[in-house]
């Protein structure tokens, strides 16, 4: 094998085992308050720019909300996102 394939090979190795010491974030303390749906899910998507942002800086805010309704909350997310990095196309004539 190349060089480069063996170090790939052991960054992947690295990677799965440093991440098994992540921690596990306990999702039933944040259910019993507002769960969002897909205008939270939606504003989220589009400022999560700037939740990423403070989340780097604080353990309080997070881009994505634990507490939502499924599949409603991430299409919202995603819509909203979408919006925000340039979901439209253009064309040239």
């Amino acid at each position: 094998m190349k060089k480069h394939h063996v170090l790939f090979l052991i960054l992947i190795v690295l990677t799965l085992v440093v991440s098994g010491c992540a921690e596990a974030v306990n999702v039933q303390q944040c259910l019993p308050k507002h769960i969002y749906g897909f205008w939270g899910g939606l504003w989220h998507g589009m400022i999560s720019p700037i939740s990423f942002i403070i989340s780097l800086f604080s353990d309080n805010v997070r881009m994505y909300a634990v507490n939502n309704n499924g599949g409603w909350y991430d299409f919202g997310f995603c819509l909203g996102a979408g919006i925000l990095f340039g979901g439209s196309s253009s064309s040239r004539n």
